[in-house]
């Protein structure tokens, strides 16, 4: 045989050898394989949710999820077993609606308090935060945090974040109103800033208001990592955005979507502090959860900020250069083989979940893993 024959058995062999390994180990052949390195397998742990808004990694190994109905449970990873902890029945679910974010305390062995973010109906459409405590089956002594935040069927944001500071950040959307992101006198189109009983920290940017950061749309991705408070937000038809939010700062929304251009774009850009995004999206492709990937189990995946979305029905990993400043590389994952994901959430061994948004009560959460 020619050396040019054995070399194209060799070849051909691998190709086979890659396909069958490939159907045998990864149900899902659009993702089987992360270039040059580890193979992982995408499985379905969970099937029958309706609309889960959030999931969420919580210290007892469990994972906490809502479902816009206003349902909070905690899902058993290992075996798929989803237990009801509590409904919320003054939720009102419209549109985009409903039971929304939720974060656990840091210190949850301690102090067992979940916070909430849900849409509700008094004299209007509106938002609120309430605080629950977990007593070991179920959720009692509800306390409002915030309230009267003005909402809508759509834009509503709403994620939720507490650092190690104790402080709890919120993400707020414009309630269809474009009128409200530039103003800092109300509540809506903004990262506010809390502390945990709901008073407002005194070094704020301004003194005695919640706000944060200004100019936001419709921000439904927040995690806080390596000292920075990413967030990921919907563009109207052009320009979902991905951003790093700091104090004080005007992110552009309604003036500004995405980047600041040329012209009348720039000139507001630059009398009015805005700080641009690390990376936009045109057309939108409805970027939703985010979490920080920095675990050994994917290490392709390591400093990343994984991201899904609605539209486009896929996971991005967005690699992060070394100051965690900038995305240094994006890659796709998952593409059209789940439809709408809502979030993302990650194990401490590495493991990383998603949870569909495709409602009917056929939602699902995957869970993806080193083969």
């Amino acid at each position: 045989m020619s050396v040019i024959k054995k070399l194209a058995a060799v070849a051909i062999l691998a190709f086979l050898t890659f396909t069958n390994c490939k159907k045998k180990d990864n149900p899902n052949p659009t993702n089987p394989v992360i270039p040059g390195s580890v193979t992982i397998k995408d499985s379905v742990i969970v099937t029958g949710l309706n609309h889960p808004w959030e999931i969420l990694w919580g210290s007892d190994n469990f994972i906490w999820m809502t479902e816009r109905g206003g349902k909070i449970s905690r899902l058993n990873p290992a075996t798929g077993t989803v237990s009801l902890l509590h409904t919320i029945t003054e939720v009102f679910a419209s549109g985009e609606g409903g039971l929304l974010g939720m974060v656990l305390h840091p210190n949850f062995s301690t102090t067992p308090h979940v916070f909430v973010a849900y849409n509700y109906n008094s004299s209007g459409y509106k938002k609120k935060i309430v605080r629950f405590t977990y007593t070991g089956s179920a959720l009692t002594s509800p306390v409002t945090i915030i309230e009267n935040i003005a909402a809508s069927s759509i834009h509503n944001g709403c994620r939720l974040v507490i650092t190690p500071d104790l402080k709890l950040y919120i993400t707020t959307g414009d309630a269809s109103n474009q009128t409200l992101p530039q103003n800092t006198s109300v509540l809506n189109g903004k990262v506010l800033r809390l502390n945990l009983d709901g008073t407002i920290p005194a070094d704020n940017p301004v003194a005695g208001n919640p706000y944060w950061s200004f100019g936001h749309r419709n921000a439904q991705g927040l995690v806080y990592a390596n000292n920075i408070l990413y967030s990921s937000e919907h563009g109207p038809s052009s320009d979902d955005e991905v951003n790093i939010v700091e104090k004080g700062r005007n992110y552009g929304w309604p003036n500004v979507p995405g980047f600041c251009d040329p012209g009348t774009e720039q000139t507001f850009c630059i009398a009015n502090n805005v700080r641009e995004p690390l990376k936009a999206w045109t057309p939108t492709v409805a970027v939703c959860g985010l979490d920080y990937y920095n675990n050994d189990l994917i290490p392709q995946w390591k400093n990343s900020l994984l991201l899904v979305a609605l539209r486009e029905s896929r996971m991005y990993q967005l690699k992060l250069d070394a100051a965690n400043t900038s995305i240094a590389s994006t890659t796709e994952f998952f593409v059209n083989s789940y439809g709408r994901m809502r979030d993302v959430c990650i194990s401490p061994a590495g493991k990383v979940y998603i949870c569909t948004s495709n409602g009917g009560n056929n939602d699902r959460i995957i869970e993806v893993r080193k083969l």
